[in-house]
């Protein structure tokens, strides 16, 4: 049996005194979903891509993200000892709805271990399963003209973190995740103003608001200007591991699940994997 030591890594921090420009920078420019909170020196919390991602989709305040202080994110870090086993990482992660855990020595701590770390040892075992077993079923769409506001008040309700985006011939043509996200936060995140020409006759400029306000750049912008228009997939029938390699390859969270007739009919996700693993060891 392999031990959180043997995945772990080193992880990246951030200080308690940032703001959430610094957060989103750091995300986005080292490609980490989560980072570590450090006060006085010391690991005293973390901040997920998902928390952040919440977090901005229901900021309805006119702040700039530099007027935003981390701490209005931080959440309380769940520890294991180096020496705990992957499978008991794994069903702590699924109790506890979480993509991380802090690995510690000798009450210090010395790594952290993430869902990507086992899906990556997911990978070495021979699971004989396949990705119909595991895949959930439902999957979260829109129409790819859809303004932004609304994509964005599916996510936060369902919890989601990804959304399908179908054409008016019900064709999937693209989709759009937190990260697409955080990089419109990014543009607009440090403005006071935005600038609305979604009619061409009338140019208005309106205070900057956030992704849920109808009359902000939530309302302005269409979610195809953002949209990622390649789809990752993998078939009802493939490997399990295929898919678990083929979402390390990609960096990324999820993909499609094809019927054999080529339609989408659910999503495979790393939390997916990780519930797999839980379960076979």
């Amino acid at each position: 049996m392999k031990h959180a030591k043997d995945f772990m890594n080193t992880p990246r921090t951030i200080k308690y005194e940032s703001n959430l420009a610094d957060v989103l920078k750091k995300i986005i420019n080292e490609k980490k979903s989560r980072l570590l909170v450090t006060e006085n020196g010391k690991i005293t919390g973390l901040v997920s891509e998902k928390d952040l991602g919440i977090f901005l989709l229901t900021d309805a305040t006119e702040r700039k993200l530099d007027e935003i202080p981390l701490s209005e994110i931080i959440k309380k870090i769940i520890s294991v000892d180096e020496k705990t086993g992957i499978d008991k990482c794994a069903q702590l992660m699924m109790t506890n709805e979480i993509g991380s855990l802090v690995v510690t020595s000798n009450d210090e701590v010395v790594g952290i271990i993430t869902k990507t770390d086992l899906v990556r040892y997911f990978t070495k075992i021979d699971s004989q399963k396949i990705v119909g077993e595991y895949m959930s079923p439902y999957y979260a769409w829109q129409y790819y003209d859809t303004p932004l506001y609304k994509v964005v008040l599916k996510m936060i309700d369902e919890k989601i973190s990804r959304v399908i985006l179908r054409d008016h011939e019900e064709s999937p043509v693209g989709i759009v995740t937190f990260r697409d996200l955080f990089n419109l936060a990014l543009s607009l995140g440090d403005k006071e103003d935005v600038l609305d020409n979604t009619d061409p006759l009338i140019s208005v400029i309106f205070p900057r608001k956030g992704f849920i306000s109808e009359s902000g750049f939530g309302g302005s912008t269409k979610i195809n200007e953002i949209m990622s228009k390649n789809i990752v997939s993998v078939n009802y029938d493939d490997d399990l591991i295929k898919a678990a390699k083929l979402l390390l390859e990609k960096n990324i969270n999820g993909a499609a699940v094809l019927s054999r007739h080529g339609n989408i009919i659910g999503v495979i996700s790393k939390t997916d994997i990780v519930r797999a693993l839980a379960f076979l060891l």
